[in-house]
């Protein structure tokens, strides 16, 4: 009787090392999960960071109007009425990324 119960301890007891070494929830898989937490918790705070500048944009938009003109002039080509614009493009790059601006007339009233 003792032989059989010490039999079947160290075959539960290997079972268990087995699988504290091997299969999920070992060591391993373990090590693997906190090194994706990481891995995680770095791309978080990244956006986070993004997250936290866009809001700054949008706080500094809705407060200030020369916010929003420099906006318009640097990211979407806007001239006030009266003013020319100029576009330089340079022979070492031939396709210009820059938007050109749609000047609109005045409507006449008469």
């Amino acid at each position: 009787m003792t032989r059989t119960l010490f039999w079947v301890l160290s075959l539960l007891a290997f079972v268990l090392f087995v699988r504290l070494w091997a299969g999920p929830a070992s060591y391993p898989d373990i090590g693997r999960l906190e090194q994706k937490i990481e891995q995680q918790n770095a791309a978080n705070d990244e956006q986070a960071e993004i997250k936290r500048l866009l809001q700054m944009d949008v706080v500094g938009l809705s407060k200030d109007d020369e916010a929003v003109e420099e906006h318009a002039r640097s990211e979407l080509g806007m001239v006030r009425e009266g003013e020319t614009f100029y576009q330089v493009i340079l022979k070492s790059d031939p396709e210009a990324t820059a938007p050109v601006p749609q000047v609109k007339a005045a409507p006449r009233v008469e």
